[in-house]
């Protein structure tokens, strides 16, 4: 991997503990200013985060030396219009990126989002990863973070992390994948098998799809409870803006919440659980098609066109979803249910017999479902993006990765 540029953190040395803590938050005030308002002349950053205009320049002068802001100059105005001329600060469209990578039961994804939320490369390898060694997927996506690293570093961007987001569970503050039945892997370090990554970070795809939703969606509440519906199902619990993770970092587990207890066995060791009835590859066999690559969008063909085995198949998967999403709004009493990854691009028909059992499992509650805009993107965006996050909330973390 290449390195980042040294970058001086001369702003913050020689401070005693709470003035350079202080003064990292105030780098980040600056930050966030920026990037939800900007351009910003520096007096109007001053104005927007409450600081005087002397201790906002000496921020500034730090932030677009380390390439997290850029200014103006002569001759080149701010592009919304705002501040003096040749005085506007914005988010630069150099420097550090966040690296995004997803592992899925069917591909590999990896993509790197600058700070000011544009992807800027991306790579991906469709192919089964189910039963495959881990140390062989994980080289396949070590390459392919690799090639977005390098045509990164030909733009003046360099990695500030990489997020990788799994299918299965990642115990708190870790990068070890403890469990992962769709893949069929045993515990597995994703450190350990991804040396000389940028500094890295692992969760639940369902967590990253749920944060996606918060950060990119602006019509998004604070409270949701965002479902990710692949060949997996899972669900991650928004709360006041924050994740709600349990005690072991493995809140979320929708799919192998009990549908009907009596039903088929399921990877978990449990039996007739959610996924069994509404992940990709039952609805798919239970609309007679095999499942595989591109076979969701021949689904959607096929119910657009009437098909009563189609239509049957979605409807079950529908009320199956219904079923379990009832014990947790009943449970948790989200604002909404967003639902994510393949299912959304079948929303038509799966929404309404979704809404359908959840009315009637909770008493007409008020919880408006939709489909995710993002669909399955959400999962890989979201990764790419809690890196990008990490950056604005820390602006200084930059020189302590050089």
């Amino acid at each position: 991997m290449t390195p980042p540029p040294s970058r001086s953190a001369d702003g913050l040395r020689g401070l005693p503990d709470t003035q350079r803590s202080m003064r990292r938050r105030n780098l980040a005030r600056v930050m966030h200013a920026v990037s939800a308002e900007g351009p910003l002349s520096r007096a109007a950053v001053a104005a927007s985060t409450g600081l005087t205009r002397a201790a906002v320049s000496t921020l500034v002068d730090d932030l677009v030396r380390w390439d997290l802001l850029e200014e103006y100059g002569p001759g080149r105005p701010p592009a919304a219009g705002r501040g003096r001329p040749g005085s506007a600060l914005a988010v630069s469209d150099r420097g550090p990126v966040g690296i995004g990578a997803e592992i899925g039961v069917d591909h590999l994804a990896v993509c790197a989002v600058d700070l000011r939320g544009t992807v800027r490369a991306r790579a991906e390898l469709r192919g089964a990863n189910r039963g495959r060694p881990p140390e062989t997927v994980l080289a396949d996506l070590a390459l392919r973070v690799r090639r977005v690293v390098e045509e990164c570093g030909g733009r003046g961007l360099w990695p500030a992390g990489l997020a990788v987001a799994v299918p299965g569970l990642v115990a708190r503050d870790s990068r070890i994948l403890d469990r992962a039945p769709n893949l069929g892997w045993p515990r597995t370090d994703l450190g350990a098998l991804l040396p000389g990554a940028p500094p890295l970070s692992v969760d639940n795809e369902a967590n990253y799809g749920g944060l996606a939703e918060l950060w990119l969606d602006p019509g998004a509440p604070r409270d949701f409870l965002h479902v990710s519906a692949e060949i997996g199902i899972g669900a991650a619990l928004v709360v006041d803006g924050r994740l709600l993770r349990g005690t072991h970092g493995f809140a979320g587990e929708l799919g192998h919440v009990p549908v009907h207890p009596d039903g088929p066995a399921c990877r978990c060791g449990g039996s007739g659980c959610l996924e069994r009835y509404a992940g990709e590859d039952a609805v798919l066999r239970a609309a007679g098609l095999d499942p595989g690559e591109g076979r969701s969008s021949l689904l959607a063909e096929r119910a657009a066109r009437g098909d009563r085995t189609a239509l049957r198949a979605l409807r079950g998967a529908g009320t199956a979803l219904g079923i379990a999403l009832a014990g947790a709004v009943n449970l948790l009493d989200p604002r909404a249910v967003v639902v994510g990854g393949e299912l959304a691009a079948l929303a038509p028909w799966v929404l309404p017999p979704l809404e359908e059992e959840l009315s009637r499992r909770t008493g007409g509650r008020d919880c408006p479902v939709s489909a995710s805009r993002l669909g399955k993107e959400g999962p890989l965006l979201g990764a790419a993006h809690s890196v990008v996050r990490a950056v604005l909330d820390d602006p200084a973390c930059v020189t302590e990765r050089s």
